[in-house]
Protein backbone atom coordinates (compact mmCIF):
# COMPACT_ATOMS: atom_id res chain seq x y z
CA UNK A 1 0.00 0.00 0.00
CA UNK A 2 2.12 2.78 -1.20
CA UNK A 3 -0.59 5.46 0.11
CA UNK A 4 0.74 4.42 3.70
CA UNK A 5 4.45 5.13 2.88
CA UNK A 6 3.19 8.43 1.18
CA UNK A 7 1.20 9.28 4.59
CA UNK A 8 4.82 8.59 7.01
CA UNK A 9 6.53 11.07 4.48
CA UNK A 10 3.65 14.01 4.93
CA UNK A 11 3.58 13.30 8.47
CA UNK A 12 6.90 13.30 8.35
CA UNK A 13 7.64 17.22 7.08
CA UNK A 14 4.82 17.68 8.90
CA UNK A 15 3.47 18.96 5.18
CA UNK A 16 -0.82 18.92 4.79
CA UNK A 17 0.03 20.70 1.39
CA UNK A 18 0.81 16.71 -0.18
CA UNK A 19 -2.94 15.73 1.69
CA UNK A 20 -4.95 15.67 -1.69
CA UNK A 21 -2.02 13.08 -3.39
CA UNK A 22 -3.61 10.41 -1.44
CA UNK A 23 -7.10 11.47 -0.14
CA UNK A 24 -9.90 9.89 -2.64
CA UNK A 25 -12.46 12.69 -3.46
CA UNK A 26 -15.14 10.87 -1.74
CA UNK A 27 -13.16 9.81 1.96
CA UNK A 28 -14.49 9.58 4.45
CA UNK A 29 -13.42 10.91 8.07
CA UNK A 30 -14.15 9.20 11.59
CA UNK A 31 -13.16 11.76 14.45
CA UNK A 32 -13.14 10.29 17.95
CA UNK A 33 -14.43 13.85 18.87
CA UNK A 34 -17.20 14.48 15.87
CA UNK A 35 -20.68 12.48 16.25
CA UNK A 36 -21.00 12.41 12.79
CA UNK A 37 -18.85 10.89 9.81
CA UNK A 38 -17.45 14.01 7.91
CA UNK A 39 -17.69 13.60 3.87
CA UNK A 40 -15.10 14.48 1.14
CA UNK A 41 -11.39 14.85 0.32
CA UNK A 42 -11.50 18.95 1.94
CA UNK A 43 -12.88 18.39 4.98
CA UNK A 44 -10.85 15.27 5.83
CA UNK A 45 -8.07 17.66 4.72
CA UNK A 46 -8.83 19.70 7.26
CA UNK A 47 -9.57 17.50 10.49
CA UNK A 48 -5.96 15.77 9.46
CA UNK A 49 -4.11 18.93 8.83
CA UNK A 50 -5.47 19.98 11.82
CA UNK A 51 -4.30 17.08 14.26
CA UNK A 52 -0.79 17.87 12.76
CA UNK A 53 -0.95 20.73 14.37
CA UNK A 54 -2.45 19.76 17.80
CA UNK A 55 -0.03 16.68 17.81
CA UNK A 56 3.34 18.03 18.88
CA UNK A 57 6.43 16.26 17.65
CA UNK A 58 6.60 12.97 20.26
CA UNK A 59 3.64 11.75 17.78
CA UNK A 60 4.73 8.54 16.69
CA UNK A 61 3.32 5.36 15.15
CA UNK A 62 4.28 1.89 17.80
CA UNK A 63 2.56 -0.82 15.44
CA UNK A 64 0.87 -1.54 11.90
CA UNK A 65 -1.59 -4.03 10.86
CA UNK A 66 -1.63 -4.35 7.07
CA UNK A 67 -4.65 -6.18 5.81
CA UNK A 68 -4.70 -4.76 2.10
CA UNK A 69 -7.23 -2.78 1.67
CA UNK A 70 -7.33 -1.98 5.33
CA UNK A 71 -4.29 -0.43 7.88
CA UNK A 72 -4.56 -0.15 11.49
CA UNK A 73 -1.58 2.35 13.10
CA UNK A 74 -1.23 2.58 16.58
CA UNK A 75 0.10 5.78 17.85
CA UNK A 76 1.10 7.45 20.93
CA UNK A 77 2.47 11.12 21.98
CA UNK A 78 2.31 13.85 24.85
CA UNK A 79 0.02 16.78 24.98
CA UNK A 80 -0.26 19.30 27.77
CA UNK A 81 1.43 16.38 29.87
CA UNK A 82 -1.38 13.79 28.75
CA UNK A 83 -0.58 10.63 27.16
CA UNK A 84 -2.44 9.80 24.14
CA UNK A 85 -2.87 6.53 22.72
CA UNK A 86 -4.74 5.90 19.54
CA UNK A 87 -5.34 3.86 15.81
CA UNK A 88 -5.73 5.24 12.83
CA UNK A 89 -7.67 3.09 10.83
CA UNK A 90 -7.19 3.43 7.04
CA UNK A 91 -9.11 2.13 4.21
CA UNK A 92 -7.71 2.43 0.50
CA UNK A 93 -9.35 2.08 -2.35
CA UNK A 94 -9.11 0.42 -5.86
CA UNK A 95 -7.00 3.45 -7.00
CA UNK A 96 -4.86 3.76 -4.03
CA UNK A 97 -6.10 6.51 -2.48
CA UNK A 98 -7.64 7.39 0.88
CA UNK A 99 -11.03 6.37 1.09
CA UNK A 100 -11.64 6.10 4.76
CA UNK A 101 -9.82 7.53 7.99
CA UNK A 102 -11.02 6.19 11.31
CA UNK A 103 -9.24 7.74 14.66
CA UNK A 104 -9.44 6.14 18.07
CA UNK A 105 -7.96 7.96 20.78
CA UNK A 106 -8.19 7.12 24.37
CA UNK A 107 -8.39 7.42 28.04
CA UNK A 108 -10.98 9.83 28.61
CA UNK A 109 -8.70 12.46 29.50
CA UNK A 110 -7.09 12.73 25.88
CA UNK A 111 -10.07 12.64 24.29
CA UNK A 112 -11.41 15.80 26.10
CA UNK A 113 -7.87 17.04 25.45
CA UNK A 114 -7.82 16.59 21.87
CA UNK A 115 -11.66 17.80 21.52
CA UNK A 116 -10.86 21.52 22.85
CA UNK A 117 -7.89 21.75 21.21
CA UNK A 118 -9.33 20.60 17.99
CA UNK A 119 -12.11 22.99 17.70
CA UNK A 120 -9.63 25.71 18.60
CA UNK A 121 -7.27 24.43 15.55
CA UNK A 122 -10.09 23.90 13.71
CA UNK A 123 -11.42 27.53 14.05
CA UNK A 124 -8.28 28.95 13.24
CA UNK A 125 -7.92 26.96 10.04
CA UNK A 126 -11.55 28.04 8.88
CA UNK A 127 -13.50 24.73 9.46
Amino acid sequence: MQVLSTWHELLEARDPSRLGEILAEDCVFHSPVVHTPQAGRELTALYLTGAMHVFNDSFRYLKEVIDAPHAVLEFSCTVDGIDINGVDIITVNAEGLISEFKVMVRPLKAVNLLHERMRAMLEQLGG
